[in-house]
């Protein structure tokens, strides 16, 4: 018996996604990742792909509050490496770098410790969706500006169109499914 071939990453997505229409706004059809992070073998899976492209070029993972830390803290564990959280403004107590950012409709801010990352470690960013770049151009600065280097940029979703790529500068990026 010839066993079935395994389903690929994006049917796996668009089987366990679920798309809620005209959110947050008429016209957009939002695809919610939390029934992937609900089913094991789905979470499992995304975890994996998400690491792999990477195997043995980073020594820590960070996440981007909120659904990043989920995935980060899978993908370190996964792979025995530690967690570095990117927090948003204000969160954490201890002395921080900070990076200001623009969001489609305003502006927002990341902050990391500043003790919180090795002097030359290669970090892995991690997060649910790449849209317009600036999240993860800001969590990617404050990781050299900490004293570290990206190592990649790995993603669920990217958001096509909107430009988010362009802001990783020509670093590794590899992203789960293309929306």
């Amino acid at each position: 018996m010839i066993p079935a071939p395994e389903e690929t990453i994006d049917l796996l997505l668009n089987r366990l996604c679920a798309v809620v229409p005209d959110y947050p706004e008429p016209g957009i059809s939002f695809k919610d990742l939390t029934p992937v992070f609900a089913d094991p073998a789905g979470l499992r899976r995304v975890i994996d792909e998400l690491a792999a492209p990477f195997a043995g070029q980073f020594d820590a993972v960070a996440g981007m509050e909120a659904r990043g830390f989920l995935l980060a803290s899978a993908v370190a564990y996964a792979t025995g490496t530690g967690l570095l959280t990117i927090r948003k403004g204000g969160k954490l107590p201890r002395e921080v770098f900070r990076r200001d950012y623009e969001l489609e409709y305003g502006s927002a801010s990341l902050e990391i410790h500043q003790d919180g990352l090795k002097p030359g470690s290669r970090v892995l960013l991690i997060d649910d969706v790449l849209a317009t770049g600036g999240t993860m151009e800001a969590a990617a600065s404050l990781v050299e500006q900490a004293g570290g280097t990206v190592a990649g940029v790995a993603v669920v979703l990217e958001l096509e169109g909107l430009g988010g790529r362009e802001k990783l500068h020509g670093r590794p990026a590899v992203s789960l499914q293309l929306v």
